[in-house]
């Protein structure tokens, strides 16, 4: 990966971020915590990586993102200065509950073993 598309990354992930805690009035993407961008070498498509407090808001928090990632898109354009924005797609990370699951798993074992 280029450093220009790490560097890019890093300043979407900031800016996103912000743009949630600033500028988005929706309750249900309040408490998103962005963990990662990953912007297509094209720069047509950034994966815009979430996690959620509250597990049960997922499914609402998902709808939510997807319908603001318009204007979460055009904030966005304001922020960074790049030719061309890229198209936003939200997805859920996975690896911080895996991490979790992990985690519980080695406990269990501790457990067994006292």
């Amino acid at each position: 990966m280029s450093v220009k598309i790490e560097r890019l990354n890093h300043n979407y992930q900031e800016a996103i971020s912000t743009i949630l805690m600033r500028e988005v009035k929706d309750n249900d993407i309040k408490f998103v915590t962005i963990t990662g961008v990953d912007v297509t070498s094209d720069l047509s498509f950034a994966k815009v990586y979430y996690t959620v407090l509250d597990k049960e808001k997922m499914d609402s928090t998902s709808k939510a993102l997807e319908k603001a990632a318009p204007f979460i898109r055009t904030k966005l354009a304001e922020m960074v200065e790049i030719r061309h924005t890229p198209e936003l797609k939200f997805i859920y990370d996975q690896s911080i509950a895996y991490g979790e699951h992990i985690e519980k798993i080695i406990e269990e074992i501790h457990e067994k073993d006292s």
